[in-house]
Parts: structure tokens; sequence; C-alpha cells
């Protein structure tokens, strides 16, 4: 509450005219993942476009750490004058639940930040290395069964989107599995293609360059239809698991940012999704645009963070350290 409550009167005290002026300075992009993961890929291109718009340099800082709930927490805690926003996944709404679960002191709000836009959504994909054992979900599970917390897999972190999107997964199959939370999507790619781990629930954007390299091989996807990129790949729905996940990227600023600034970053953030430049970027790494201004991305958002709710009630408290 003295966050919001200080954020309010800066706010106030904020005079209109400054606020049109906006921004005067360079702006930061904070994404809370280390480089190759999807807030990453999205961010950086989607940044460089913004920088036309807003006339000055959008500065994208890495912000790592707790699954991406650090530099979450950072923009949440950040002066609220637009100089400071964030490019989150749909973990944003997980942490502050896993958090109460596990008796701790959220260190944030889902409050805490206004939804500028979505900028993509994609369901998660189960993959694991080509030259590896499983063809497919059947040998997956089958392995898994017959070893039970043996099967181990990556994520970006404790309660992180490929995290959750695993132990729904596993919970759909009735299998136990073995999570090693690494520090990022990209991590959690690399350890899967050094071999560390055997499995992984990945963005299509980060993994679609390591399958068609003949690298990764997808078994099945979070969704409730097939991907556009990947035809011959199976969802969970069609193989009888109730398993449905996925990762979206989108813009926030902290709660308290004036209303015209947040009308400044929409402006910014419409114009570059909807740009040449950026589109080409997300064809590169075959991510769908699935831009949506802040009043539809509010509504989706709601929807998505009670879903994943739910996902988390059923996992309960887990052991940080696994």
């Amino acid at each position: 509450m003295p966050r919001i409550l200080a954020g309010l009167l800066f706010s106030l005290f904020l005079s209109p005219a400054w606020a049109q002026g906006f921004p005067t300075k360079p702006v930061t992009m904070i994404v809370p993942f280390p480089p190759g993961g999807v807030a990453d890929i999205v961010g950086r291109p989607l940044a460089a476009v913004m920088e036309k718009s807003l006339g000055q340099p959008v500065v994208v800082v890495n912000r790592t750490g707790a699954g991406g709930a650090v530099g979450m927490a950072v923009v949440a805690k950040s002066a609220p004058d637009g100089y400071t926003f964030l490019m989150g996944l749909s973990s944003i709404s997980v942490f502050p639940v896993a958090d109460r679960i596990n008796g701790k002191q959220p260190a944030y709000e889902m409050a805490d930040f206004a939804p500028i836009a979505l900028v993509t959504a994609d369901p998660t994909v189960l993959v694991v290395r080509a030259d590896g054992p499983y063809k497919s979900v059947k040998d997956f599970v089958a392995a898994a069964k017959a070893n039970p917390g043996k099967i181990n897999y990556s994520s970006a972190g404790v309660y992180s989107t490929l995290h959750v999107a695993m132990e729904i997964f596993a919970q759909a199959a009735g299998v136990q599995l073995f999570h090693v939370p690494y520090q990022g999507g990209g991590p959690a790619v690399t350890a899967l293609l050094g071999g560390q781990v055997e499995a992984l629930a990945s963005g299509p954007a980060a993994a679609i360059g390591q399958i068609k390299a003949g690298k990764m091989r997808a078994l099945a996807s979070w969704g409730t239809e097939r991907l556009k990129l990947l035809p011959d790949i199976p969802t969970f729905k069609e193989l009888g698991y109730d398993a449905e996940f996925y990762i979206w990227s989108g813009v926030f600023a902290p709660a308290a940012t004036p209303a015209p600034v947040q009308r400044r970053l929409r402006e910014a953030v419409r114009a570059a999704a909807n740009s040449p430049q950026f589109k080409g970027a997300m064809d590169k790494v075959a991510t769908p645009i699935q831009y949506l201004d802040a009043p539809e991305f509010k509504k989706y958002w709601d929807r998505d963070a009670a879903r994943l709710r739910l996902a988390l009630e059923k996992m309960g408290k887990i052991d940080a350290k696994k």
C-alpha cells in the first residue's frame, strides 16, 4: 500500500505539460530474463522500433533472477514516470500467488502494474533432443512412469512459465518429473542441448531454430489447436491430456504511471507491433504477433491469471531448492 500511495502522490504532482512532453531522455525496458528467451527475443526488436516513435533510445536491460520475479519487482518499485517499463511474460501472474502458497510476502502484486499492450502469445511446446530416445509423448510418458522422479527437465526457474507448463502436463499425465531450474529460458535451452536435462517446455520462438536445425524434436504443444509453424505436432488435448498453457509477452508500466505517459507508451508499442521491421523480426523466429491494446489486454490478462491461479493451487507448495 505505501508503494501505491507514493505512486499516486507522484502522479498528482506531475505536471500535465511534463507528461505530454514524455520522453525527454532515454527509456529503459526491463527484460527479467537472460538473453535467448521469449521476452528477450520479442523485447529487443520491439525496443528498437519503439525508439522511432518515442524519439529517445530504448535501452534493454536484462535483470534476471528468481525465474523473472526479480526484474518484475524492480519495475513494480520503480518511479511511475514511464522511464522504466517491463517486457513481461505470463509468469507475472504466477509469483504473487506462488509466494502466498509458500507463506512468503509477495515481491510485487499484479495491481502494481498497468498493462500497456499484449505483443505475442503462443502455446508452449514440449521438446527433447533429436538424438534422444523419445520419439513421441507416449514414449516420454512411458519412461516417466517406469522411472518416477528420474526424468528431468529444465526451466527458467521455480514457478516460471516453463516450470508451470511442465507441471500442468505432469499432473495431466499422472507422472512425476524432476525439475532443474535455470536463470532463464536461454540457459534452459542450452541445458537441454548440452545433455544436462532430457526435456523442456519452450516457447516456440526460442526452440524453432533448433527444431529446424535437427537438434531438437517437438513432441506436443499446450495449445487447443496445432501450431501453424509445426503442423505435424499434435496438441496434448488431441492426445488425451488436459494440459493447456500459453506463454505470452506483454508490456507493463508501474501502475501509477500518469495516463498521458501510458498513452504515449501504448502508441509507441502499437506503432512498433504493426511495423514491417518488427513483423519481419518475428517472422524470422516464427512468432505470431497477437497485439492487444491496454483495455483488451487487461481482460486477457485477468482470464489467464485466473486459470494459472487454479493450476498453482493444484501444484501446491514447492521446495525452491528443487
